[in-house]
């Protein structure tokens, strides 16, 4: 049940997929509001500071599941055309390339003036000893940018998903939803 097996995702990987993918939606449109803020604005640096601790909160999930995927039972695929099951395999690893891009950029946004970036209040993570000429406009461009290509992404791969359940009937959603037994 926690863990993945030939028919179905377990709990850990159910978990981790849904934890991530309303956290990315989240800092999304937490960070599209955050750009339309000034500086005088009473939610401007509580909005970036929470944008920052749950962003590195996210990086440590994504790297856990990375670990998670890695070294856990891959369901197999449902659908029988390998061309598509190909398609889909690629779309996930560059979903997690530009989530890697984002967390990068984002630390080197952060960081740029080479101050720690502090982290819920609880620990900080510090800025590298390393920064180069317009780094904090050069890795926004790359984080905004980034971003909303993984949404782009992230909306195909639901549409990908609704398809499996509504087109070709399989149970590719319901194993992402919830565990089940390979007799379902």
């Amino acid at each position: 049940m926690f863990k993945n097996s030939p028919a179905s995702y377990g709990l850990i990987a159910i978990i981790l997929h849904w934890l991530m993918a309303l956290t990315i939606f989240g800092l999304f449109g937490l960070g599209l509001y955050m750009v339309e803020l000034t500086y005088y604005d009473s939610w401007y640096k509580g909005s970036l500071d929470l944008h920052k601790s749950i962003g590195l909160t996210l990086a440590a999930v994504f790297l856990f599941r990375i670990l998670w995927r890695s070294f856990s039972t891959q369901p197999k695929p449902l659908g029988t055309n390998k061309t598509m099951n190909q398609i889909a395999h690629t779309a996930h690893i560059i979903m997690y390339i530009i989530l890697a891009v984002i967390v990068v950029a984002g630390y080197l946004i952060s960081t740029a003036d080479g101050r720690a970036i502090e982290v819920f209040t609880l620990f900080n993570v510090p800025a590298i000893n390393f920064t180069f000429d317009g780094q904090a406009d050069i890795a926004g461009e790359v984080h905004y940018y980034a971003a909303c290509t993984l949404i782009g992404f992230a909306v195909l791969h639901a549409l990908g998903a609704l398809k499996h359940h509504f087109i070709d009937k399989d149970k590719t959603l319901i194993r992402m939803i919830k565990p089940i037994n390979a007799k379902n």
